[in-house]
Order: structure tokens, then sequence, then C-alpha cells
């Protein structure tokens, strides 16, 4: 059932040439859509229990044994990522059935949103470099095209910004692909893995690793390399933007897991070391940001540059327990912040706008959204018993077990400052009164609207409660992944079997 590791991408892209023919026909992209996400739903479901029934799964497409033929490699860490893309593919498909205007349908919407899915499963499933750059390029082809889908000057000036930096993002990435192939004349990780270890090279390993970082960490927004994010992430729809931020970036803190771990284990520190001072930065660069907004979009743009240092904290700190807690924090916040990208849609489409100033009054008017909300972005800032507590809470115990106090205490003012802003929100747009009079309750949605509204945020809210209130079988989970990631063998093993080079 090896092939079944193909489906993850096959179906969205699939979908999305069945969705681009029928564009004309109104219901046919959404149907196609979302039945694409609930099949993808499904089969990464099915993934998932065959790792963990089975371990390690490999796929050899078209019968060539590796490293020479494509491989396709489904470990824990990339079976939980491909299970949780899914469930926010499927949150955001029917979220956007509400908030997508037909002249985005008929000019491609439902076609690039499943081709980025494709992307990013692509991603985490390729077992060799030079594919996992290709699954990359499908991911920026299709996020472009869905940034400036509308044509508007807001999504021109984004898209122009995020497409600029992707390129130099994808320069540095094919530098370093080439150099690794001019040095052991492979791109399969796994058989990388073996070579790499071996290798007496300290200064190109050195600029090696200072590539990749640079590379992946464009895509991941790390300092100083993240401004291109908040100064496009306001741009698109609300729909467009929540699938962005849960997935894309995390799917660039996936990549610099999967080589520092396979390709660059800790060896000499220096490419650790360097994580580390980029995860602190990125962390209090990211907070202070957010702080100094009043825009909810904006807000919540830079909350995410500000979590992905703490993704990137795990693996700088690169012991069993902070890696468990990166991979917790990285579902963790894929969901919540999901969430709150679709809640702050609802939010505007209820006042009008994104201005904190501009609104108010969602407490009294929706408060079944503002429960929502304080679930979300109290999770966001490691309120107990919220499942961002436990992720943070595995992160600190770690840095303390390695006496970094000053790791522990950048990362809990980063928290005190995010609480600062969610309560800015808070207190700006669902405490204090509208400015204006009106009617801003969910009623005013006609059902089916508000149905497609506050379903996927209510399912999302309840798994960001799950892994908050039941956290021991995820973190025993976390753990698990951790330790094979940190001891790849079996992982190379199930990938080249007895092959030697």
């Amino acid at each position: 059932m090896s092939w079944i590791l193909a489906l993850p991408f096959l179906i969205p892209i699939l979908a999305a040439m069945v969705a681009y023919l029928g564009r004309k026909h109104e219901n046919t992209g959404r149907l196609v859509s979302v039945f694409s996400c609930l099949l993808l739903f499904g089969v990464t479901l099915l993934i998932l229990a065959m790792v963990e029934s089975g371990g390690v799964r490999v796929a050899q497409m078209g019968n060539w044994s590796a490293p020479f033929g494509i491989t396709l490699v489904a470990d824990r860490l990339s079976a939980i990522m491909l299970l949780v893309s899914a469930t926010i593919g499927l949150a955001v498909a029917i979220f956007g059935l509400a908030e997508i205007d037909r002249e985005r349908e008929l000019l491609g919407y439902h076609c690039f949103y499943q081709l980025l899915l494709a992307g990013v499963c692509g991603s985490f499933v390729t077992g060799d470099l030079f594919n996992l750059y290709v699954w990359f390029e499908v991911m920026l082809i299709a996020s472009f095209a869905l940034l400036v889908l509308g044509n508007t000057p807001v999504q021109l000036d984004g898209g122009t910004k995020y497409v600029a930096m992707n390129l130099v993002s994808t320069l540095l990435m094919l530098t370093g692909i080439g150099l690794l192939y001019g040095l052991t004349g492979t791109l399969n990780m796994a058989e990388l893995h073996r070579e790499l270890a071996v290798m007496d090279a300290p200064v190109a390993m050195d600029l090696l690793r200072v590539l990749f970082i640079c590379a992946f960490g464009i895509k991941a927004a790390i300092f100083p390399l993240f401004f291109w994010l908040p100064a496009s992430y306001h741009a698109p729809p609300l729909p467009v933007t929540a699938v962005f931020a849960g997935l894309l970036t995390k799917v660039g803190v996936y990549a610099l897991i999967r080589t520092f771990t396979l390709l660059f284990p800790a060896g000499d520190g220096f490419g650790h070391e360097l994580l580390l001072a980029v995860a602190l930065l990125t962390m209090v660069t990211g907070v202070l940001g957010a702080a100094a907004q009043y825009e909810f979009r904006k807000i919540l743009s830079f909350h995410i540059v500000s979590q992905i240092g703490f993704l990137v904290l795990g693996l700088a700190l690169n012991s069993p327990l902070a890696l468990a807690g990166a991979i917790f924090y990285m579902v963790h916040n894929i969901v919540a912040k999901t969430n709150l990208f679709l809640i702050c849609g609802t939010a505007g489409r209820l006042t009008g706008s994104y201005e904190l100033r501009e609104i108010g009054g969602l407490y009294r008017a929706a408060p079944i959204l503002a429960a929502l909300f304080f679930i979300a972005a109290f999770s966001l800032a490691g309120f107990p018993p919220l499942s961002g507590f436990w992720a943070k809470f595995l992160l600190i115990k770690s840095s303390l077990e390695q006496a970094a106090y000053w790791v522990c205490a950048i990362a809990l003012l980063t928290g005190l400052l995010t609480l600062f802003s969610m309560s800015k929100i808070w207190a700006e747009a669902f405490w204090k009164p509208h400015p204006a009079a009106g009617d801003y309750s969910l009623g005013k949605l006609r059902p089916s609207v508000r149905a497609m509204h506050l379903g996927p945020i209510v399912v999302l809210a309840l798994i960001t409660l799950s892994l908050g209130l039941l956290p021991e079988p995820f973190i025993e989970f976390s753990l698990l992944a951790a330790r094979d990631l940190l001891e790849p063998a079996e992982y190379v093993t199930a990938v080249l079997g007895t092959y030697a080079k």
C-alpha cells in the first residue's frame, strides 16, 4: 500500500484540474474543493495510522530503488504534519465558501487553493532535496496567484514583496542543493545522512548550514528575513491569509527541522548556535512588532513571526524534549493561528473593518465569537491549561535542563507580550462599544453563511481544547517523533535498506 503516500499530493492536483475546468459552473469548484479536502483528510489519517502501527513508510516511485529514484517517506513528523494540513485545508475551504466572491472563483481560486495544498503535502512526504525544491515552487506559484487574485493595488504591492523574497530563497536553496550534489553525488536525504556523516569538509559544511538556514529561513520568516510577511499577509481575502498563516511558514520550519536533524546534526554546534540566536531575535522582534500594531490582521501577522521563533528554538536546543516541544508547538500553533485569522475574518465581516479603533462591541453582539477568540488567543499566549501552555512548558523545561536561563527568560517575556497583544485585541474589538450604531451580531448573517463561518472555528477551537485538556497522548507522540529525528537509523534503513555506495 506504499502508493498511498502519493495520494496527499495527487488528490489536490487532480482536484485542481477539475476545479479549473469547471470554474464557470458556480458550484463545481466549491464542491470539488471541499470533497477533495475531505478525501485528503481521510488519506492522511490513514497514513498516520500506518506509521503508528508499522513505523516509517516508504514508496519508491516507478520501482526505482533509492537513492536513484523519487522517494516518498512518511515518519511520525511528516504524518502528523500531513494530517494537520488536511484539517486546516478542510476548515479554510469551508470558511472560504462564505467569503470568496464569484469573480475570484472564475479566476481560478479553487484551483490554486488545491495546488497550494498539493505543494504543502508534497513537501512533507518527499525524501530528496530536489523534489523538496519542486514542491516549494508549486507552493510559491499557487500562493502568489492566491495573493494577487483580485488585482487590487494592495494585493499587487504585497505580492511583489512576497515573490521577490521567495525568489531569493529559491536561489539560495538551489545553490545549496548544487553544492551538496557536487560534494556527495546524491540528493536523497537518507543517503546524504550517510555521506555527510563521514565527510571531512568543515568549511563547506558551515557554508551549507548558512545557505539552508537562509533559504528555509526566508520561507519560515525568521529574523531578519521576515519583513515580507507582515507586508503581504494583510492583502488577500481572509481565507487565503488564514491558510498562509497556518501552513506556509511551517513548511519552512519543517524543512529546517528535517535538514538539521538528518543532514546537519549538532556536530560542532555552529548551525545550532546560529539557530538559537535567530530564534530568540525572531521571538522578540515579532512580538514587539505585534505590540505596536492597531490593525487586527497585522497584529496576528507579526505574531506568526514571533511564534516561528519558538519553533526554531526547539530545534536549536537540540534535545529530545526540546524537539518534542517544537513538534507540539507546531501543531498547536497551526490550529490556533489559523483559527485566529478565521475569527478575525468573521469580526471584519460583522463590523466592516479590521482597524481596532473602528470596531468594537463584539462581546455583547457575538458572545459565541468572543468565547472562541478567548480560547485561541489565550492558547497562543500560553495560558494553562490550553494547548499553548503545554507546548511552551516543554520548551522552557528543556531550556532549564540545559541551564539556558536567559533563553527561558526571553521565552517568558515573549509570552507576556503576546498576552498584551491579545488583551489589546480583546479590549478594542470585543469589550469596548462600537464607535457607530448598528447590528454587529452573528444573526445578521444568513444561516448558511453563519454555519460556514462558525463551523470551522468551533472545530479548531475544540482541537485546541483537546490538546490542552488531554495533552499526554500527544506529548508522548511528540517525544517519539523527536526520538526518531535525533536517531534517524530507522528512517535511513527504511529508505535505503542495505544499499551501500
